[in-house]
């Protein structure tokens, strides 16, 4: 009895061996939903850049990206968003892991079971858990509980010179290579530069956030962001 093939067997099927992703003519273009002034989608666009992947921006206001419209795409209005064939993903650790998946040759990400890949995981979830909520309690009670914003300091960089230990001496953090584990990082520990810290960065993390921006991939997304009008 003949069997169906599922859209999946044919994309296994036409993937390209040398590559190791899917050709053009099987995957459309990748679409990244931003907003203005939102910090998280750079890392996305940051990351394409490095695989030089095209895609698509959009870039919305704020009354869009509180609009129904988007809230089709993700449920609590937030972004980044990125479109697939099969539909919408959200929360930007789980778009760029996906994105490094999508391109192994470019070395992003170590291989299925491997020690760095576990290490890859790890530095993608202790990004958002432990650099981002205190980090952002902080920004908020600033002013208005003083107290309250210096005890969450403290926390952020108790997690940020955990970070520091663990360069040890090396460029970056997963096996000596940079990854997308440093495009996490980074970007989540440049939040601090934003809200603009008293205390100063170790620093090895000095170094670490400088060596990273001046990537041109890096600067790529920062252009690119910069040249996307919000939609009207």
């Amino acid at each position: 009895m003949t069997r169906a093939v599922t859209v999946d067997e044919v994309r296994l099927s036409c993937i390209d061996p040398c590559r190791g992703r899917w050709p053009d003519i099987v995957r459309a273009m990748l679409h990244v939903v931003h907003r203005e002034h939102a910090g998280r989608p750079r890392r996305v666009l940051w990351l394409l850049e490095e695989l030089d992947e095209p895609y698509e921006l959009t870039v919305m206001n704020w009354e869009q990206g509180s609009g129904e419209e988007h809230r089709a795409r993700h449920p609590l209005g937030r972004v980044p968003v990125l479109q697939l064939d099969d539909g919408y993903v959200f929360e930007s650790a789980a778009i760029c892991l996906h994105l490094a998946d999508l391109s192994p040759d470019a070395g992003l990400i170590g291989g299925l079971g491997t020690y760095g890949r576990a290490l890859a995981y790890q530095w993608a979830i202790f990004a958002p858990a432990e650099l981002e909520p205190p980090l952002i309690e902080a920004a908020i009670f600033r002013d208005g509980e003083p107290e309250r914003a210096g005890k969450a300091r403290a926390r952020f960089f108790r997690a940020a010179n955990a970070i520091a230990q663990s360069l040890d001496g090396s460029e970056y953090l997963v096996e000596g290579r940079f990854g997308v584990a440093d495009v996490l990082v980074s970007t989540a520990l440049s939040f601090a530069q934003r809200a603009a810290f008293p205390e100063p960065f170790a620093p090895v993390l000095d170094d670490y956030l400088t060596r990273l921006f001046e990537r041109p991939a890096y600067k790529r997304a920062l252009e690119r962001e910069a040249a996307a009008p919000a939609s009207s």
